[in-house]
């Protein structure tokens, strides 16, 4: 580890979560943990950054990220299995009068500005975690610590956990730290205070960690390149090594 890199670590709890990194419109799906470019999305928030942010984005792709996720605890201390997906049914521009010049520009309209083939309704199903709690510790450059800091305890825009409708139920920001292992203290400390049970971690690469058992890999879309309105992506490789 370079002497110049610092790692922040993230919590991320509340009662609906939405991480998707292969959405469409029709289907709005979420992985079962925060992605990259939703970590990274949420600290665009914090600075007010809404352009491409290509730079910026280049030079924290290089940076490494671990998510933890934990379980609530039953009366008996034993781990809780997680809440199932809470799929939500939407219907986007249901409802407006065609005749009308102001509701009319609510109802979904093809690329030309003309009426869609069969009425403007849209249905679409959102997908949301229920009652999930995260940390993720983030090694950051040097020269972003006073600014990531600073932007997570005093936002420019509203922090969401994915997305917008998803609001956090704790504070985000938990400190600066010289290294992971004091992070990941800091964050059992947080876990043993609200009795939660570490359930799983998600490393980037094939690496080993602590779990038993082999761990699973995957190939996930979500390391940002690009942001506002073209966006684009690239692939990284993560393991999930299971606790309980």
């Amino acid at each position: 580890m370079s002497p110049s890199k610092k790692f922040i670590l993230l919590w991320l709890e509340g009662a609906l979560q939405s991480w998707g990194h292969n959405s469409k419109f029709g289907v709005r799906d979420t992985l079962n943990f925060p992605t990259r470019s939703g970590i990274l999305g949420l600290l665009c928030c914090a600075r007010g950054a809404g352009g491409a942010e290509i730079e910026w984005l280049a030079e924290m792709n290089d940076m490494s990220l671990e998510i933890r996720a934990y379980l609530r605890r039953n009366n008996k201390g034993q781990p809780c299995l997680p809440n199932p997906t809470l799929c939500d049914l939407q219907m986007v521009g249901s409802g407006y009068d065609d005749t009308d010049p102001w509701q009319s520009l609510l109802i979904p309209k093809t690329s030309g500005g003309k009426k869609a083939v069969g009425g403007g309704t849209k249905m679409t199903y959102r997908y949301y975690l229920q009652d999930s709690v995260f940390a993720a510790v983030l090694e950051i450059p040097e020269s972003q610590v006073d600014i990531l800091s600073t932007s997570l305890q005093n936002p420019e825009w509203d922090l969401y956990l994915g997305r917008k409708c998803c609001v956090p139920t704790e504070f985000i920001y938990q400190g600066v730290f010289t290294d992971a292992n004091a992070a990941w203290k800091e964050a059992n400390n947080i876990a043993e205070r609200k009795k939660l049970t570490l359930g799983y971690a998600v490393i980037e690469g094939e690496g080993e960690g602590e779990g038993e058992g082999e761990g699973e890999h995957f190939i996930l879309n979500d390391v940002p390149v690009q942001f506002g309105i073209k966006k684009c992506y690239r692939d990284r490789r993560v393991t999930i090594l299971n606790f309980v």
